[in-house]
C-alpha cells in the first residue's frame, strides 16, 4: 500500500549543499516499506535494550532508523535522539510512532555520508542490521566512527548467518552492506571493544523474525587524553 508523505510530522531538511539520499536507494527502500502496512515488529531490537540500558542518556543516533522503534525506546528513556533514514514513507511511519508516544526526535531524512553529522556529536551511535552500504575506502564506517563523542559508545548489530543467495533471489544483497566485522576491523587504541559475540536473539516477529542469531558489536571510544 502506497503512502503519501504525512506533513503532521516534518523530517528534517537538510542545508542546500548537502545532496539527499542517493535516488536509487531511497527508492529501493521507499519501495520495500509501501508494501506493507508494517515491516518491522514495532519493538525495540534486543541487542539496543541490551547494551544501552545501563547507559547516561546524552545524545544518540539511529543509523537507518526505519520506522522508528529504536529511536522512540531511545527518546523514552531520556536520550536526545537523531534518527536518520533514506526513506521518506519510513520516516513517516516513525514520526507517528514517536507523536504516539509523545516524544520528541530528530528525523534527518539522508544517509550517513549525506547527513553531514558533526564529528564527536553522539555519545551514543547505533547502526541496527542493514543499516549502511559499503564505500569506497570505507568512508561510510570511518564517518560513523568519526561521529562517536570521546566516551560514547558505538553499537552496531547485524544478522548473523545470513543466507546470501536467499536472500539475493528476494531481490536483497546482503554483501552489499557494512558488518560489524568491517567496522570492528577499523577500531584502533583510541577504542575499546566491550562485546564482539554472535549470540541468540528474540524473535518478537516483523521482516527479520526469520533470523535467530545477532552479530553485536559494542565499542567505547576512549575519552580524550585516556
Amino acid at each position: 500500500m502506497n503512502e503519501p508523505p504525512d506533513d503532521r510530522f516534518p523530517v528534517e531538511q537538510q542545508p542546500p549543499t548537502a545532496p539527499g539520499p542517493r535516488p536509487d536507494e531511497a527508492a529501493e527502500w521507499d519501495e520495500r516499506y509501501a508494501g506493507h502496512d508494517q515491516v518491522w515488529s514495532g519493538r525495540p531490537n534486543g541487542a539496543l535494550v541490551a547494551e544501552v540500558s545501563g547507559l547516561r542518556p546524552g545524545r544518540a543516533l539511529d543509523v537507518g532508523c526505519g520506522e522508528g522503534a529504536d529511536a522512540v525506546w531511545l527518546a523514552r528513556r531520556g536520550w536526545e535522539v537523531t534518527a536518520l533514514d533514506v526513506s521518506r514513507v519510513a520516516l513517516d511511519r516513525a514520526g507517528r510512532h514517536a507523536a504516539d508516544a509523545g516524544v520528541q526526535v530528530t528525523w534527518v531524512l539522508a544517509g550517513l555520508l549525506e547527513a553531514r553529522l558533526p564529528a564527536g556529536g553522539f555519545d551514543l551511535v547505533s547502526a541496527q542490521y542493514p543499516a549502511l552500504l559499503r564505500t569506497p575506502g570505507d568512508e561510510c564506517e570511518h564517518v560513523l566512527l568519526d561521529a562517536v563523542a570521546p566516551g560514547g559508545t558505538l553499537l552496531v548489530v547485524h544478522h548473523a548467518d545470513i543466507d546470501v543467495e536467499q536472500a539475493r533471489a528476494r531481490g536483497f544483497d546482503p554483501t552489499a552492506y557494512v558488518s560489524p566485522a568491517d567496522v570492528a576491523g577499523l577500531l584502533d587504541d583510541g577504542w575499546v571493544v566491550e562485546v564482539d559475540e554472535r549470540r541468540e536473539r528474540d524473535i518478537e516477529g516483523g521482516g527479520g523474525a526469520h533470523h535467530t542469531h545477532d552479530l553485536v558489536l559494542r565499542a567505547t571510544r576512549r575519552p580524550t587524553g585516556g
